[in-house]
């Protein structure tokens, strides 16, 4: 009895022990777990990965630019991470979005375009201590660079001839001093300014309304002023062609004595050659003169016929 209560108790004493060595390694594991995250959270140990870099600042606020690949390690209170930067190529838009951005262009018509440049970290060293907040500066700069050029040419050439457009943005973007005497862009930021692409330049949908209704309001107006000149053209010939036969037909009356003509007689005449050529200018028209000298004429109207043929009835006369 006592052998077999005495196994019992050490098997007891077994699995406790077990147990705490368990709970043991799982309390150093947490503990060095927790110890881990704690130093990873506060990056007294932090990693530059491979085309990255860290900017870190010192006790003394000396900023020191770290490029070496790999862990590296700081003092916990006395330096402070102040910024990752990628040194890869890194894409910047036009206004700060990929949407387009409305421009003005030479001649005062809007214009809807986007744009996209693609630049490199050259040195770490102007981009990251010289500079506060490079992203902002950088992209103020060239949406100013870029809208002084796209703002400076006419519409035709924006939208046919945007090659060379692309083309003179890229090359100022490199080589032109963003002042008169001042840095370049490139010098400024410590950069290399890799590629410039204009993705599209075009008009917006109201603007495309706008201008067919304007064209079609030109084109109405065009044909209405040209109608007006034909008129013009067709009574000018017409009127020249009156005073030409007024001048025929005074001679013609004239004799040799020079004595004038009745005014009656070339009132008369004159009217009925103005109503011959107006006749002939117009279509189913009729015109007439009548001329008495001052005089109304008498008039015999054709006597009216009945309006039905048996109701006819003679006339007697009585004596």
């Amino acid at each position: 009895m006592k052998d077999q209560s005495s196994e019992v108790i050490l098997q007891r004493s077994r699995v406790f022990s077990a147990v705490r060595k368990i709970a043991f390694v799982l309390f150093a594991l947490f503990l060095c777990y927790s110890l881990a995250a704690i130093v990873y959270s506060t990056q007294v140990i932090y990693k530059v990965k491979l085309n990255h870099a860290v900017i870190l600042e010192k006790f003394g606020g000396k900023r020191q630019a770290v490029t070496d690949v790999g862990w590296h390690f700081r003092l916990p209170f006395f330096t402070r991470l102040e910024s990752q930067v990628t040194l890869m190529n890194q894409n910047m838009y036009l206004g700060g979005s990929s949407a387009p951005i409305k421009i003005i262009s030479q001649e005062n018509v809007a214009l809807w375009t986007s744009a996209l440049m693609t630049f490199k970290i050259r040195d770490l060293k102007v981009w990251g201590i010289d500079n506060l907040a490079p992203e902002i500066l950088l992209q103020g700069d060239f949406d100013g660079i870029a809208k002084d050029i796209l703002q400076g040419e006419q519409v035709n050439k924006l939208i046919s001839d945007r090659e060379t457009i692309k083309e003179a943005i890229f090359q100022a973007l490199k080589d032109r001093p963003i002042n008169q005497n001042g840095p370049t862009l490139e010098e400024k930021y410590g950069i290399t300014v890799i590629s410039f692409v204009l993705n599209e330049t075009r008009f917006g949908d109201k603007l495309v309304e706008a201008t067919e209704e304007k064209k079609r309001r030109q084109l109405i107006a065009e044909a209405e002023n040209y109608a007006a000149d034909q008129e013009a053209q067709r009574i000018k010939k017409l009127y020249k062609a009156y005073l030409e036969g007024i001048q025929a037909l005074h001679l013609a009356l004239g004799n040799p004595q020079n004595r004038a003509v009745s005014p009656s007689l070339l009132e008369f005449l004159s009217q009925q050659k103005w109503a011959d050529a107006y006749e002939k200018n117009q279509t189913d028209q009729k015109t007439f003169v009548l001329h008495g000298k001052g005089v109304v004429p008498a008039l015999t109207l054709p006597e009216t016929a009945p309006d039905r043929p048996d109701s006819s009835a003679s006339l007697q006369t009585t004596p």
